[in-house]
């Protein structure tokens, strides 16, 4: 009995050793802990400065959801073990093809937003059959489309428009069927009740008078809402999801047991595409105009929200889930600094900073997984 009674907690404790080793080599947890962090520094410098009142919610919060569209695209890229440096040029390139294609050449709001999406996710299935077929590093091939895009999206608007802006988008916008989907409000009615009830202030003067500060939730953040939720269930609870992880981790071994390595791979780069081409026209709706500019270090700062989140830099590992919150933090940090009464430009230090710390626990988490020392 005392032997089996042995055995028994030695089972126990090699079940519990295991659990907490898990817990600490999960995806999240550098990014749970500077979520954590980050609120609590600004709840204590910035709590007053109405940051974290309704509308300074819906500020940090709008922010957050811009980098957590293009992070959901960079993170499921990364985990297939591939990058892609053209993510903000393409978002750039495909405000200006809405642009273009609806005020320059008349095209209805939907067919331009329709048209631009076939195009910008060929394009990234193009970028990916290169990488694939030619064996070329997904580094210098999406390189080459950034400055590729970036070049057409300041050629055609001079070339046509003679400008680098161009607006008018929200007048054709008026009454289209798919512009709300991108650039509307959702929950109105909520907002006015609790603006009813005193949860909520109103604006006192002015054509708004009495209208809650916060009319509803912009189509950005439930985009980023839904982004995330389909993306880390299909990583975590599909067949597919299984695929992307074995083709980041090791594509010739995935290989052998039948995973299509190269479509996986053609798809995240089609995702990536897809993501930003969301985060263009749900900018272009909310602006009402599209710059040449647009879109500039995007692809950036989507790679250091994906690494903040877990994701190794080699591919295999990552979180959707982890992603998101790293955006958060982007989020958060960028308004904050704002509310706190902080120069804006120490928001690039701090990239820097977050950058160096998170490769650092992601190494060392990468060894404590295989074996390394």
């Amino acid at each position: 009995m005392s032997s089996t009674g042995a055995a028994t907690t030695a089972d126990e404790r090699i079940k519990q050793t295991s659990k907490l080793r898990a817990a600490f080599i999960r995806p999240e947890l550098g990014a749970i802990v500077g979520v954590v962090a980050v609120f609590a520094f600004f709840i204590v410098f910035a709590g007053d400065s109405g940051m974290f009142n309704p509308q300074g919610v819906l500020n940090w919060s709008t922010v957050s959801a811009q980098f957590v569209i293009i992070a959901v695209g960079a993170c499921m890229l990364m985990i297939a073990g591939e990058f892609d440096l053209s993510v903000g040029s393409m978002i750039g390139f495909a405000g200006m093809s809405i642009a273009i294609m609806s005020v320059t050449l008349g095209w209805p709001v939907w067919m331009a937003i329709l048209f631009t999406f076939a195009i910008c996710v060929s394009i990234g299935a193009l970028t990916g059959t290169i990488v694939v077929r030619t064996g070329l590093p997904s580094f210098i091939v999406s390189l080459a489309f950034l400055f590729i895009l970036r070049g057409f999206t300041i050629f055609l608007p001079q070339t046509i428009e003679r400008r680098t802006i161009i607006g008018g988008i929200s007048e054709r916008a008026e009454g289209d069927w798919l512009a709300p989907i991108f650039g509307g409000k959702i929950g109105q009615p909520i907002f006015v009740w609790l603006a009813d009830i005193g949860l909520i202030d109103t604006f006192g003067r002015g054509t708004r008078a009495g209208q809650p500060v916060v009319e509803g939730i912009p189509m950005l953040i439930v985009w980023a809402l839904v982004l995330v939720i389909v993306a880390h269930v299909v990583l975590t609870r599909t067949k597919f999801g299984n695929w992307v992880f074995a083709s980041g981790g090791d594509a010739q071994a995935a290989r052998y047991v039948g995973v299509p390595v190269n479509r996986v791979k053609i798809l995240m780069f089609m995702l990536t595409a897809f993501c930003a081409t969301v985060f263009a026209t749900c900018q272009v709706m909310e602006f009402g105009s599209a710059g040449a500019d647009r879109g500039l270090l995007k692809e950036f700062e989507a790679i250091i929200a994906v690494v903040i989140g877990g994701a190794l830099l080699t591919g295999g590992f990552g979180s959707v889930i982890g992603a998101a919150l790293g955006a958060i933090i982007f989020g958060v940090v960028q308004q904050g600094l704002f509310f706190a009464g902080v120069e804006s430009s120490l928001f690039r230090v701090f990239l820097g900073v977050i950058l160096l710390f998170a490769v650092i626990l992601n190494t060392y988490i990468r060894r404590i997984i295989t074996g390394e020392r």
